[in-house]
């Protein structure tokens, strides 16, 4: 495929700024006043977080690269150095915005439902004030660690992400003709609750007050021997981004465990502060933390507000929630104790959160105790903090099955928590693999192989997500179990190429990245092209988290200017520009942002009729095509396949949640005057617990046709 015209930077977006475009459409549900309160407090904090794991990573990448002169330009044509430029200016006004929603729009209606979030300590009542006094002498004064500045001690070790509170400190009484002033800081602590109720007022209204507002108004008691001239709180960003030569790593789980502590010394990459800061204690915070003031950002309100996921929590505010989806029960799995015995039926599509995710710990679970298994393999990227995958394999090891998984210790912000994994795992008898040589693997797949009376099958399971049962409930999710012989070959030689570097001379059915995943995808948008250009129908339909990768954008480009009707749900970044006169005008991007974290990847392809859709782990980018150990696989069975349309027509549908990528890079929401309203989550949750009905309440049952076919191109 030509794709020569198509790498002018000026038809691509730079990365960062688009994922800077993707928060803001999460700022926008906080900002919508159709949705109930206490979910908009939910999004804003997500917007939070968000941009502090932006910072750690992708901002502190940047920063390295400048740092090692590093000058060449990205695919939309910004060096290192513009691009932090451009994300300085993003980033000050997105949190500008943060904290416009948070002051103008979510306070005064927090009050109106009844909650009051006390910011001056003048406001207290007599009895409030009481309470918080006996409050702070015994359970918080004991926590604290007063921590001062001066010849003798130097600026103390201040942790990433922490909230701190900083102090301007003077003798009393002083003797010396001139007050000479010292800095002092106090950690505001992370294992005590950072929201603290108050007794109610006469009017019965709740009130709640910061933990940090308490300690700031009794820090005079922390330095007795002091006059506290002004105290303010503080945060600080640090690079969290682990530098590993792998090939000098003679031990790579040690080698992570000793970066894991660097990254509460890592370089300061930004500083947050009241915005009414005392001057010169934010001089002493600047130089200490040789941070620039493009990287100082002044707070109007308090600081990390992450803590309004732990407000939207409280009880007592459910007519301001969104009720809760319970996942609806896997319907082949209903009153079918025997798992494997359903999956030789038929292959079982699975649809997270919306059913449930018991299916796939159950069969790790059946595996484990059952005396005709004789292995289990799986891949591990992310897993809960009490994870029943884990207990099971373990299980399995002890009850003398071949256990072999691969533990990805790279998985970012997680490495601490998968070294522990790996380590109880291998402690109960289990093979564990600490992923590939350069590669993260973030495939997801479980292999069983059973010993049955026609000889040997293999049952597998495929999944767009990870093997974690907490966030299964939270991110939308797609998989597959089967026993396809010709898949269970595939995953058979998938575990040998991980833990023995051997490969197969050919592939059955998966598609892997980096071997030739990158290549097929190109032959597939290829051939819509060509049979575009025949005259024929064709369209893509690409569901993904992120696309980012220039030969892929440059070959929908070059298949849309054929004529190819591409349509493209991407949920965050997005490099590729609709539009373009005889380039993009055939490509329409839309982002889906709702009360589930949309995960899923889904690829379709009309394929001149045959129309082939594959799902899997890997997005459109650089990184999961070229430096991961990635799956997609085919969906065959023509029950799963109208399922999986199905999945991709509603979302292509959906005009409440849905954002449009405009052609000047801007995300604007759909018209929905005069229109059926669709929201596809909530219609997932619906046809989920439908489909249930049908099996539990058989009188009632309806006639229900679970997906429509493809409208005619």
């Amino acid at each position: 495929m030509n794709l020569i015209p198509y790498t002018n930077p000026v038809y691509y977006r730079n990365r960062e700024l688009s994922w800077i475009s993707f928060d803001e459409r999460v700022l926008s549900e906080a900002k919508d006043k159709t949705i109930p309160l206490f979910e908009r407090l939910k999004f804003l904090s997500i917007t939070a977080s968000n941009l502090d794991e932006f910072f750690m990573i992708r901002v502190a990448s940047l920063k390295d690269m400048v740092h090692a002169d590093y000058t060449k330009p990205d695919i939309a044509g910004l060096t290192p150095k513009e691009q932090l430029r451009e994300l300085s200016a993003r980033t000050h006004n997105l949190v500008q915005m943060q904290y416009n929603t948070y002051n103008r729009s979510l306070l005064p209606a927090l009050s109106k439902a009844g909650l009051n979030v006390v910011r001056e300590h003048e406001a207290l009542t007599k009895a409030q004030r009481s309470y918080l006094d006996t409050y702070f002498e015994e359970n918080i004064y004991p926590v604290l660690t007063p921590m001062a500045m001066d010849s003798s001690r130097p600026f103390p070790l201040v942790r990433n992400k922490t909230l701190n509170i900083g102090a301007l400190i003077c003798k009393k009484d002083s003797k010396k003709g001139k007050e000479v002033m010292e800095f002092a800081t106090v950690q505001v602590p992370s294992v005590l609750p950072r929201i603290i109720p108050l007794p109610d007022g006469k009017d019965g209204r709740k009130s709640i007050i910061l933990l940090e507002e308490v300690i700031e108004y009794n820090i005079g008691r922390l330095f007795q021997s002091y006059d506290v001239v002004c105290a303010y709180p503080y945060r600080i960003m640090r690079n969290a981004d682990l530098t590993i030569d792998e090939d000098e790593a003679a031990d790579l789980l040690k080698e992570i465990q000793k970066q894991l502590k660097k990254r509460q010394w890592g370089e300061v990459i930004r500083l947050e502060v009241d915005e009414k800061m005392d001057r010169r204690l934010l001089k002493i915070l600047k130089t200490e933390f040789e941070i620039r003031d493009e990287d100082i950002f002044e707070i109007n309100g308090p600081l990390d507000l992450t803590f309004l996921m732990k407000m939207f929590g409280m009880e007592g505010f459910d007519e301001y929630k969104i009720a809760q989806h319970a996942p609806a029960p896997v319907p082949e799995f209903i009153n079918q104790p025997d798992i494997f015995e359903q999956i030789r039926k038929g292959d079982v599509f699975l649809h997270h959160p919306f059913q449930s995710f018991d299916p796939v710990v159950n069969f790790i679970k059946q595996a484990a105790k059952d005396p005709e298994v004789l292995a289990i393999k799986q891949t591990l990227y992310r897993v809960s903090g009490n994870s029943p995958i884990i207990a099971a394999l373990a299980q399995a090891a002890e009850n003398g099955k071949q256990v072999s998984v691969l533990v990805e210790l790279k998985a970012r912000f997680d490495e601490e928590n998968n070294i522990v994994w790996a380590k109880m795992l291998e402690k109960a008898g289990c093979h564990v693999i600490y992923g590939l040589l350069g590669l993260k693997t973030h495939s997801k797949i479980t292999l069983v192989v059973r010993r049955e009376e026609e000889g040997i099958r293999r049952y597998v399971h495929l999944g767009t997500g990870n093997y974690n049962d907490s966030t299964a409930k939270l991110y939308t999710d797609c998989g597959i179990l089967t026993c396809d012989a010709k898949i269970g070959q595939d995953a058979t030689a998938v575990f040998n190429m991980l833990s023995g570097y051997s490969e197969p001379d050919s592939w059955n059915k998966l598609v892997l990245a980096p071997i030739w995943m990158r290549d097929r995808f190109l032959q597939m948008i290829e051939m819509e092209m060509n049979n575009a250009k025949e005259g024929q129908p064709a369209r893509i339909v690409a569901k993904m988290n992120s696309l980012c990768d220039r030969d892929i954008i440059a070959a929908l480009y070059a298949a849309s200017a054929a004529g190819v009707k591409i349509e493209l749900i991407i949920r965050g970044i997005c490099c590729l520009k609709t539009g373009i006169p005889g380039i993009s005008e055939n490509i329409t991007v839309r982002s889906i942002v709702g009360n589930y974290l949309e995960h899923s990847r889904i690829f379709y392809f009309y394929a001149n009729g045959q129309e082939e859709i594959y799902m899997g782990s890997a997005d459109w980018m650089p990184r999961n095509l070229d430096k991961r150990v990635e799956i997609i696989f085919p969906v065959e069975d023509p029950k799963i396949k109208a399922k999986v349309w199905h999945v991709l027509d509603m979302q292509l549908k959906d005009n409440m949640k849905a954002h449009i990528l405009q052609t000047d890079g801007s995300y604007e929401k759909i018209d929905k005057r005069g229109k059926v309203l669709v929201n596809c989550q909530e219609l997932f949750c619906e046809e989920a617990d439908e489909a249930v009905k049908q099996i539990v309440e058989p009188e009632n049952k309806r006639v229900f046709i679970p997906a429509e076919a493809p409208e005619e191109i």
